[in-house]
């Protein structure tokens, strides 16, 4: 008599049941396997990364052992099922990592790994080892990586125009979950993604995946106004007599710039005397010696003062131009007088002779 089996076959479990499975059996073979020794320890910078197809990825990593030991050896290994079993087979042994595979650290305290090329298959457990003249440990935790073929960033300053003072936040969006972003202004690493905007908080600013700074998202541009700040005077000499300059940072730059004057010992309020920029005080030190100068730069935000003391021109720097000028026409006069002279009697001989000899002849005549 024949008998009749009935097959059946099981759907294979989806990819999250998969990896369920695995982190199980991890802290299953992480409970059950011994490292002895105290004062030791494996800690990781970030225990979940993602990462894009085709990019690079660096997983921070320090380690710790019984002081007096000697470091003999290092590994990172990467977990898998292998009959049913877990297992963690070192990179080296693996072909599909050669030259991919770059370790970061030494053998004092850095275990750093770099992976370059992503490929999807490169996602799971990764583990760290190390080995004295006295134990062979390794990391009771294990950082799990995810790579996708779809990491977009997307970085956003809200607001992205604002007034010194106002809040800002920094947000960055990817289809990496979970992932820890890093910002980067103006290729300078930014500690805050939220702050109250500053002038100098101006600029360009991109966000990555941590451990992925290669893959950079598109800049985002935050404007900071604010009123004109540090506001000061310069003082030069002119062909008439001095120009005093005002200056001042601000944005959007000033657009208007006052000018007031009032005695250097007097109490009193200062006078409006000009506006521009520049302001030219003619020849004429008398007039302007002893009073105080100082300007007021001002945009739409607000304005500031130059700050004291304000800027006092005296007799010696308004006519100091004139002074120069006198000394450059007697030097010319001193210079090239004597020359003149010289020119004109090496002429004269010989025009007296011209003329005794017209003289003479005519004479004989």
């Amino acid at each position: 008599m024949r008998h009749r089996y009935l097959q059946i076959s099981h759907p294979s479990p989806p990819r999250c049941v998969w990896r369920l499975m695995e982190t199980m059996l991890a802290t299953l073979v992480l409970l059950t396997s011994g490292a002895g020794g105290a004062g030791w320890s494996v800690t990781f910078e970030e225990t979940d990364l993602c990462a894009p197809l085709g990019a690079s990825v660096e997983i921070g990593c320090s380690y710790d052992y019984t002081a007096g030991e000697t470091v003999q050896q290092t590994a990172w290994h990467k977990g898998r099922l292998q009959r049913g079993l877990w297992t963690r087979v070192a990179l080296a042994d693996l072909p599909s990592f050669q030259n991919r595979s770059e370790y970061l650290g030494d053998r004092r305290h850095d275990c750093g790994l770099a992976i370059h090329d992503l490929r999807v298959n490169d996602s799971g457990h990764y583990y760290f080892w190390f080995d004295t003249e006295t134990f062979g440990r390794r990391s009771q935790g294990s950082v799990y990586l995810t790579v996708t073929a779809d990491a977009e960033l997307s970085a956003s300053v809200l607001p992205a125009s604002v007034r010194a003072g106002d809040h800002v936040t920094l947000t960055c969006l990817t289809s990496c979950h979970p992932a820890t972003t890093v910002w980067f202004k103006d290729g300078l690493p930014v500690a805050r993604t939220q702050f109250q905007a500053r002038a100098e908080d101006s600029g360009n600013y991109v966000c990555a995946v941590k451990g992925v700074e290669s893959v950079l998202s598109d800049p985002v541009a935050l404007d900071v106004q604010y009123p004109p700040l540090n506001v000061s005077v310069e003082m030069s000499s002119s062909a008439s007599g001095v120009n005093l300059t005002c200056s001042g940072a601000a944005n959007p730059a000033a657009d208007r710039y006052t000018w007031y004057r009032g005695a250097g010992s007097s109490p009193g309020p200062l006078l409006e005397v000009g506006s521009g920029r520049v302001l030219s005080l003619a020849s004429g030190g008398a007039a302007h010696a002893g009073l105080d100068y100082r300007c007021r730069a001002s945009n739409h935000l607000g304005g500031s003062y130059s700050p004291g003391p304000p800027v006092t021109p005296d007799s010696t720097d308004i006519s100091r131009v004139v002074l120069c000028v006198g000394i450059g026409v007697k030097s010319f006069v001193l210079l090239f007088l004597p020359l003149v002279i010289i020119w004109r009697l090496r002429r004269k001989p010989a025009a007296h002779k011209e003329e005794s000899c017209d003289y003479e002849n005519v004479i004989t005549v």
